[in-house]
């Protein structure tokens, strides 16, 4: 993904208000970010665990969606994949998240949502990079490029669903 700036984050989001877009909370560490390594940047908002954010590369800019994290079911622990990048977790690694879709449908109160890592990380861990317990990211016979692109098509199917 090309490096983004808080400029191009905020002017990205396709499913809330400008005012919602200022207001919200920007990773201050654009700058660490390793960008070659990510195929989308996402992340939580530390003042507020329940809302989430993803940004990725489209066309000649950039499509930001607000997220919000269900609340997490209180029974056992159990393995969880995210719907992206298909990493496994045990107990909260994966949440489910709904996005407000965009124009009058999200107006109107729908949403879509999908499972995916809580920490947004998906691309790390694809490249191992990140590490989640022992045994999350099965072996596969596809290539690092293939699960890349598997992984952006995923993305790419559900930043439709929201946008419609």
């Amino acid at each position: 993904m090309k490096p983004a700036t808080e400029r191009d984050i905020r002017a990205s989001f396709v499913n809330c208000t400008k005012g919602e877009a200022k207001r919200l909370a920007v990773p201050r560490d654009l700058d660490a970010r390793p960008w070659d390594d990510l195929d989308f940047l996402g992340w939580r908002d530390p003042a507020s665990p329940q809302r989430a954010y993803l940004v990725t590369e489209s066309g000649d800019g950039f499509t930001g969606v607000a997220l919000r994290l269900a609340t997490p079911y209180a029974g056992h622990a159990r393995r969880s994949m995210c719907s992206l990048c298909l990493t496994t977790h045990s107990g909260g690694g994966v949440s489910l998240m709904t996005a407000a879709r965009a124009g009058r449908n999200g107006q109107e109160g729908n949403s879509v949502g999908g499972y995916f890592c809580s920490d947004l990380a998906c691309s790390l861990y694809l490249r191992g990079k990140k590490q989640a317990e022992p045994g999350a990211r099965l072996e596969e016979s596809l290539t690092l490029e293939q699960q890349i692109e598997r992984t952006t098509a995923n993305l790419t199917g559900f930043l439709h669903k929201v946008v419609g």
